[in-house]
C-alpha cells in the first residue's frame, strides 16, 4: 500500500491567521502535528457515507423550557441607585472612541 504524502503547510501563515506567535521549535512541532491532523481528516473524507442519514445530535433529547411567567422586577430608581452617573433616568457612560 502506497503511503500518502503529508500536505504542505505554511505554518507561518497559519500562525498569523490564528494570531499565535510561535518560536522556531514550536513551528516545527505544530507543523508536523497539523500535517498529521490533515492526513487523518483526508482518511475520513474517503469513507463512504452515502447510506448514512445525517443527524443533528445523538441523544434524542428535546429542549426543556420553563414557562415564561412575568414577575416583579426592579424599579427604575432601584436599578439606578448605585450607578456612578445617570442622565434623565438612564445609565450614563463615557463615550469611547478609538482611531485606528
Amino acid at each position: 500500500m502506497k503511503k500518502k504524502q503529508k500536505p504542505e503547510i505554511d505554518i507561518d501563515y497559519v500562525s498569523k491567521l490564528a494570531n499565535i506567535p510561535l518560536s522556531g521549535k514550536e513551528k516545527a512541532v505544530f507543523e508536523e502535528q497539523l500535517k498529521d491532523v490533515l492526513n487523518y481528516i483526508s482518511k475520513l473524507n474517503g469513507i463512504d457515507t452515502d447510506s448514512i442519514e445525517p443527524i443533528g445530535h445523538i441523544t434524542n433529547l428535546q429542549n426543556v423550557l420553563r414557562e415564561d411567567k412575568p414577575a416583579p422586577s426592579l424599579s427604575q430608581d432601584d436599578a439606578l441607585k448605585n450607578a456612578p452617573k445617570t442622565y434623565n433616568g438612564f445609565f450614563e457612560v463615557d463615550a469611547i472612541f478609538e482611531e485606528q
